[in-house]
């Protein structure tokens, strides 16, 4: 996509709270046959799941059912869950196989495609509510369960690429997952401060985001 280098196995092969910080500013390209047309969108916004450890995972425990099985592979794969019968969140697989590990992908600022973003979406192509959450912009990008363990490294129709680095990246504690304990405090949700498109759970002050615990 426009000569950007499509991100590789190396890239998610390391701690899942490494790759959430990194993935500020790379994007997700999705090809579309049926739509003639390339999707693209810069992510502002991304967390981190380091189970089997981590409370707030799927994998917590080594949990291995049929849903959370992709994560237990290789990384560099999509994670796709629904959640309320209807939203799809797309997450990467990161660590090392055996090690199940995710990185959901919560926000992008949307730079190809935006027509086509906006009819899937039923609202105008300049609104912030596109893509400013997991569910919204798998919505505009066409991404649900047919892309569960898609390889996102293979450069074609999913797939994510080097874009352009964020210059400042906040972290915050995740999202909805209070029944976490402590592990609901971790600060392993990052964002691009400066994109429009963060989601509203960028939330809390700034004074509250720069006391959430970052510690693993």
């Amino acid at each position: 996509m426009g000569g950007s280098k499509v991100l590789q196995r190396e890239f998610f092969a390391r701690d899942a709270v490494e790759v959430a910080r990194a993935c500020i500013g790379t994007c997700i390209v999705a090809e579309s046959d049926s739509e003639s047309c390339v999707l693209v969108g810069r992510i502002v916004e991304a967390e981190a799941y380091r189970g089997p450890e981590d409370r707030a995972a799927h994998s917590f425990g080594n949990r291995r059912t049929p849903r959370t099985e992709v994560m237990f592979g290789p990384p560099g794969h999509a994670y796709i869950f629904q959640i309320y019968g209807q939203h799809f969140h797309l997450n990467a697989v990161t660590g090392f196989e055996g090690s199940p590990q995710a990185v959901l992908i919560r926000a992008v600022e949307p730079l190809s495609g935006q027509p086509v973003m906006a009819r899937r979406r039923s609202m105008a192509a300049d609104r912030v509510e596109l893509t400013n959450g997991p569910g919204k912009l798998c919505q505009a990008f066409g991404i649900d369960k047919r892309w569960y363990g898609w390889d996102l490294t293979c450069g074609r129709n999913l797939y994510f690429t080097e874009g352009r680095p964020a210059a400042r990246v906040l972290a915050a504690s995740r999202v909805g997952v209070e029944y976490a304990a402590e592990w609901a405090t971790r600060a392993w949700r990052f964002f691009d401060a400066d994109s429009r498109y963060v989601s509203k759970a960028r939330g809390a002050s700034l004074a509250s985001e720069a006391t959430a615990r970052i510690g693993r």
